[in-house]
């Protein structure tokens, strides 16, 4: 885990979300994105919270994941909770197909929000990692998202209204070693959203790419870190409250001002020395998921 010495107030992050504008909510939101939305990735972690949320505000949802034991006991508290309709859809999706699936499954349905949040990566010098999980990371982090996106637009675009969420990581900011292919992955998330927003925002579809620093999630404990030893790390109900909370103050959106100035004064130095302080600082060989 990378540990550089910055100042940040204790209060700055709470401050910062009170003066971000809630733009859109309650009713308004349900008719702007509902009647469904979509989440990938909604077994655990952020996907869940994006799950619940979104149910709580009376949208019907579509759970996307590859554990489907575990989307049955999530569909099953939402609708006894929440009194909306629950659509499970298990799905791998480092399988190519997995794609045109999901939107045959859905052809009947009004979805007016996509959240693709799936995604995962690993830890560890480049040279050590399999290729076939390089590749299944690649299929999961970046082509079934851009595949997603370019098949639910035309829904949306029928509609003239709804959005798109891109769950990317702090680290599409800059190249990070021991972390090359996730880092790298999730910068071609950040551009994919980006475009995303800059072509679908004049026709009322919003987008916005997140990128969330470190998160409580199950992700996290899976590669063996505590998140109790970790500073400001965010639960994933955190990280969806501030994002539904700007879905239509796009293109991106960093949750967390903590991990957000230590990335600021990475960049603010020559990139060579931002990178080799980089190495220095990460851990490896450990997996790290979004």
């Amino acid at each position: 885990m990378l540990r550089l010495l910055i100042r940040v107030n204790a209060n700055q992050q709470a401050e910062h979300c009170c003066e971000k504008a809630v733009h859109v909510n309650g009713n308004d939101f349900v008719s702007r994105y509902g009647p469904v939305a979509l989440v990938t990735g909604a077994s655990s972690g952020i996907g869940q919270s994006f799950a619940e949320q979104l149910a709580a505000m009376g949208l019907d949802v579509v759970l996307v994941a590859r554990r489907e034991s575990l989307l049955g006991e999530l569909a099953s508290r939402l609708r006894a909770e929440h009194g909306v309709e629950v659509t499970v859809c298990s799905a791998d999706l480092a399988e190519v197909t997995a794609t045109a699936s999901i939107l045959d499954a859905t052809s009947g349905l009004d979805i007016g929000l996509v959240v693709s949040n799936a995604g995962y990566g690993f830890k560890g010098e480049h040279s050590a990692m399999d290729p076939a999980e390089l590749a299944d990371m690649v299929t999961v982090n970046c082509t079934t998202p851009m595949l997603l996106t370019r098949g639910f637009i035309p829904r949306l675009r029928a509609r003239g209204r709804g959005g798109i969420i891109v769950t990317s990581s702090i680290e599409a900011l800059l190249g990070c070693p021991y972390s090359t292919a996730y880092s790298s992955s999730k910068a071609f998330l950040n551009s994919l959203g980006e475009g995303l927003w800059g072509e679908l925002t004049p026709e009322g579809i919003d987008v916005l790419t997140i990128c969330p620093g470190a998160t409580d999630t199950e992700a996290l404990r899976r590669s063996g870190i505590d998140p109790a030893t970790m500073n400001n790390v965010m639960s994933p109900d955190e990280v969806v409250t501030l994002t539904l909370d700007n879905i239509d103050n796009g293109p991106t959106l960093f949750p967390s001002d903590h991990h957000k100035a230590v990335f600021d004064q990475l960049l603010s130095i020559p990139r060579r020395d931002a990178l080799t302080a980089m190495a220095r600082g990460m851990k490896v060989n450990s997996v790290q998921p979004n």
